[in-house]
């Protein structure tokens, strides 16, 4: 195994200019996802939870990406996996085509309250600044971090982030499949505890693309961060929504139950490809892995589940899933051998899985089975990967195994059910994280 004791990832150097838009003070900065403040007592910074950004698209469900905001404040809830005492969030402008302005920011503990939707706990509410601004402008395809906040917060707590779009932001980059509830309000409701003028809400999240944690005591953070990277299954399609029920959940609270806490990031974007970008899923694999996994803060270990996509969408004809060329195992493994030296030249263990089974769904057909029997063989046998988890024989049916065990199936044939989110988390050799 690798140690977790691994080096730092080097952070790049971000340009920072100031400008004044409507008597506004601005800040334009485009930082690299892993840069820290420097100085005395400076965060180690942790990623404690991640979304990977997408560029706006109808989506699976209704949301707001294409007609973006205006004059809204948004509000977003997500569980992190790793506690500290202070905070900072990331933002991704990554598909916009012109500068994202954010006229405030706030981060807060959630209310535990389930009835209270939207509301955070009293007295949680801290200010986000942005190299010591309240308001920041982000470039086009730009990204950045905010500054650090006192908020201490436990694995397994959810927070809650606010921003404050005053103007017209233009179609949002944003990620489609939060299986979580995102709320918006007319006008500067940042610093609102209770949930009243959020009255609209999203499966969906906005710019948001990460939440990290940090202790202050300026010592380099531990690399033992686990990124789970694929498509709609790690995503946790048919997931209980406002649930946490993905299997990067269930494998976050497995390592803790084993006494071996630390974060477990979901990088899975639904529908997502190896071989080809997609309008509605993303950029390909390879376009997306250094971004979505490898730099992570504090990424020790990826876990790459995907390729049912590339074998699948030629069996149907939906809109939706094009391009859909007819992909050879051949083409599948080369695919995957370019994550694994991808993953090894930034010093990264990464462990493959084997496809679920897949028959009965509308990704199944003759040349998807063969392909993926295929390409399991060589995730189980080739040794390319540093280690593998076997998701294939861990969910199929004793019955038939071409398809998902009844018991695990969420009714698609195709993704798992919490149960089946679950049974992929206890499929996992921890040693081999």
């Amino acid at each position: 195994m690798i140690s977790r004791a691994r080096t730092t990832l080097v952070a790049t150097a971000a340009a920072t200019a100031l400008a004044l838009t409507a008597g506004l003070a601005v800040t334009g900065a485009q930082a690299s996802p892993d840069r820290h403040e420097g100085g005395k007592g400076a965060a180690a910074w942790t990623a404690a939870w991640a979304a990977a950004p997408q560029r706006p698209s109808t989506g699976f469900k209704p949301n707001w990406s294409e007609a973006g905001f205006d004059g809204q404040t948004l509000r977003q809830v997500v569980r992190v996996t790793e506690g500290g005492d202070r905070a900072r969030i990331r933002l991704s402008n990554a598909y916009g085509t012109s500068p994202l302005r954010i006229a405030g920011a706030t981060i807060a503990r959630t209310k535990r309250d389930a009835s209270a939707s939207a509301s955070v706990q009293e007295g949680s509410v801290r200010r986000l600044t942005f190299g010591g601004e309240r308001a920041v402008s982000i470039p086009a395809h730009g990204q950045l971090s905010s500054d650090a906040a006192g908020l201490d917060l436990d694995a397994f707590e959810s927070v809650t982030v606010t921003l404050h779009l005053a103007g017209t932001t233009g179609p949002a980059t944003f990620h489609a499949q939060s299986f979580a509830t995102s709320y918006r309000a007319v006008g500067d409701h940042t610093a609102d505890t209770g949930g009243r003028a959020f009255r609209e809400s999203t499966e969906s999240w906005y710019y948001l693309s990460g939440v990290d944690v940090g202790t202050g005591s300026g010592k380099p953070a531990k690399r033992d961060g686990v990124v789970l990277f694929g498509d709609s299954i790690t995503d946790g399609f048919a997931s209980s929504t406002d649930r946490d029920r993905r299997w990067s959940d269930a494998l976050a609270e497995r390592l803790a139950a084993a006494g071996d806490q630390r974060p477990v990031l979901n990088s899975g974007i639904g529908g997502n490809l190896v071989l080809n970008d997609s309008a509605w899923y993303g950029e390909k694999s390879a376009h997306r892995f250094t971004r979505d996994a490898l730099n992570l803060p504090g990424a020790g270990t990826v876990v790459v589940l995907q390729g049912v996509n590339d074998i699948g969408f030629s069996e149907t004809d939906k809109p939706t899933y094009k391009p859909a060329p007819v992909v050879s195992a051949r083409e599948l493994i080369n695919g995957h051998r370019e994550l694994i030296r991808q993953a090894r030249a930034k010093g990264v263990r990464v462990v493959g899985a084997t496809l679920l089974p897949l028959g009965g769904s509308d990704h199944y057909g003759k040349h998807s089975a063969a392909v993926s029997d295929a390409f399991n063989r060589w995730v189980r046998t080739s040794g390319e990967y540093d280690a593998y988890v076997d998701f294939d024989k861990a969910l199929a049916d004793p019955a038939d195994p071409e398809r998902i065990a009844p018991a695990y199936d969420s009714g698609d044939h195709l993704h798992p059910n919490d149960a089946g989110y679950r049974a992929m988390a206890r499929a996992v050799d921890l040693k081999t994280l």
